[in-house]
This record gives C-alpha cells, sequence and structure tokens, in this order.
C-alpha cells in the first residue's frame, strides 16, 4: 500500500527554500528537518507510520471535545455570519455555525467516507475534493481548517486558497501539530502524531507564520494550545512502551483511553508551565 509522501528525500524546505537535514528520531526513523525555520517533512520510507494503515485513527469522543473547545473558541469574539470549512469531514462543526444561524460551506476529499450531518449537506453549499484546486473565491467571515494542514499536497497553495475564500477583512483560522513541541523529541517515532501514515509534515511556530504570511495573510499570530490533543502523551507512551500492530490505532485501545483520562492532570500541568509540550499550533490571520 502507498500513501501520499513516499517518494525522494526533499532537497530543501517547501516554506522558506532553507537546507534540509535528516534528524534521527528515538525507536528509529528518519524526519527531515529545515535549518532555517525548523520546519519538518516526512518520507514513509524513513518514517514510517508503522503501527496504522488508516487516515483516522482517533477516537470520536474525543474529538467531539476538541470540535466544542475549537468551537468555544472560534465564537468568543462573535459569531460570524458565514463559515466556510476546509476539510469538514462529518460537519459536525458546520452544524454548530448553522444552528447559529450562519451560512455554511465546505471542502473536503471525503477520503474517509464519511456520513455528512443531513442538515449540512441539505443547507451548506459543500464541494468535493481539496481546497488546493477550489476555483471559486468566497466573502466568508471565517475560514476554518482543523488539522488539514499536515495532509495537504500543497500548503503554501491551501493557505493561499483559504485566504481566497475569505473576505476582506476575514479571519483564516487553521489548527495543525507542532513539529517543534517537545513530543517529537521526547517520543521520537512513538509520537502519536507519526502514526497517521497521511501525515506529510509538521510546521513549526516560525515555519507557520513563514507560510502565511507568504500567502498574503495580514495579523498573523501563531499560538500553542494547551486543551487540544489531549491524549497526545498517553498514546505516544503507549505506542513507545508497547509497540505492536494496530490497525484502527493506538486510541482504539481502553487501556490507552484510561491512561489518558488519568494522566489528564499532570499533562493539563505540564502544558500549563511548558508551553513548547502542547503539541497543536494555531494559525490566527486575517484577509488584508
Amino acid at each position: 500500500m502507498s500513501y501520499p509522501g513516499v517518494g525522494e528525500v526533499p532537497r530543501s524546505c517547501e516554506v522558506c527554500g532553507g537546507e534540509v537535514r535528516g534528524i534521527a528520531l528515538r525507536h528509529g526513523g528518519v524526519l527531515e528537518r529545515c535549518a532555517t525555520c525548523g520546519h519538518l517533512l516526512r518520507d514513509l520510507d524513513r518514517a514510517p507510520a508503522h503501527h496504522r494503515d488508516l487516515a483516522y485513527g482517533g477516537e470520536p469522543r474525543l474529538d467531539r471535545v476538541r470540535l466544542d473547545l475549537t468551537y468555544r473558541s472560534l465564537v468568543r469574539g462573535g459569531r460570524p455570519g458565514s463559515v466556510f470549512e476546509i476539510g469538514y469531514g462529518t460537519g459536525e462543526m458546520l452544524r454548530r455555525f448553522l444552528d447559529d444561524g450562519a451560512r455554511v460551506a465546505g471542502v473536503d476529499p471525503d477520503q474517509l467516507l464519511l456520513d455528512v450531518d443531513p442538515r449540512v449537506r441539505a443547507a451548506g453549499d459543500l464541494h468535493r475534493g481539496t481546497v488546493e484546486t477550489l476555483t471559486e473565491a468566497g466573502q466568508h467571515d471565517l475560514v476554518v481548517g482543523i488539522h488539514v494542514l499536515e495532509h495537504v499536497e500543497d500548503p503554501a497553495a491551501a493557505l493561499a486558497g483559504a485566504r481566497r475564500l475569505a473576505r476582506p477583512g476575514g479571519r483564516v483560522v487553521m489548527l495543525t501539530p507542532a513539529g517543534d513541541s517537545t513530543g517529537v523529541e521526547r517520543y521520537g517515532s512513538a509520537w502519536w502524531m507519526l502514526e497517521d501514515p497521511t501525515h506529510r509534515r509538521f510546521f513549526t511556530a516560525d515555519s507557520l507564520a513563514r507560510a502565511a504570511t507568504a500567502a498574503g495573510l495580514v495579523d498573523v499570530q501563531v499560538t500553542r494550545l494547551p486543551l487540544d490533543s489531549l491524549s497526545v502523551d498517553a498514546a505516544s507512551l503507549v505506542r513507545a512502551l508497547r509497540p505492536a500492530e494496530r490497525r484502527a490505532g493506538v486510541l482504539a485501545s481502553r487501556t490507552t483511553m484510561a491512561a489518558a483520562v488519568a494522566s489528564l492532570p499532570l499533562v493539563l500541568a505540564q502544558r500549563l508551565v511548558a508551553p513548547r509540550s502542547r503539541p497543536t499550533l494555531q494559525l490566527e490571520a486575517r484577509r488584508p
């Protein structure tokens, strides 16, 4: 079975053009790191997923918690009148905005063959495909992508597409795994973010800000989220201590979920005192 990302080792950084060098991971494997902005690129031949052959290996209850927290963050400054979601999946996030009275739209490759919320399917302007190939412009108050940039074929084109879909002054918000988090160093190839074979890259705070600016976005801010992906440490530790073939992913295990719940106070305390332990970056910017 082949996945996107398998191929020649890149010679230069896709974000800044800097020199890319291989870095050895604990427990084996190699990622390619830009010497200038720290951006991480992945070749599955050198950094294989090992224990999972599915594009999705999360846990539905945890995903609902993540979506709820993300939604609350997105509406903190007011509810947008029009929302476009890149990678809308089942449409759960768009349904929240639809219930608020917003116009909703989105694009998704439907690679997971998910059932879309019927109200979103009926009322939303939904497209099948990728944002890189979507040619239409938009006038949306908010364009959001939750853990999308690590998967796309061309992140520069994806960010440019997000800018194009926003109205002038509209917000663009993206969440993506943090390639400069301590999890990469601590867990190496057992880091849970590497379990997904479709994760092509991992942005750093520097590379994400550079990419957004190059795409023509302004007022660029990159922050580290304390409450996203709360199970990453437990899942990574289980992968390190008990390597095994898990086609559905390590989070399908009740033991892993129990460990994640039990370790939650420690994880939250660590993220409070050590922000780099937070595994998710959030980009917030605006279209000029």
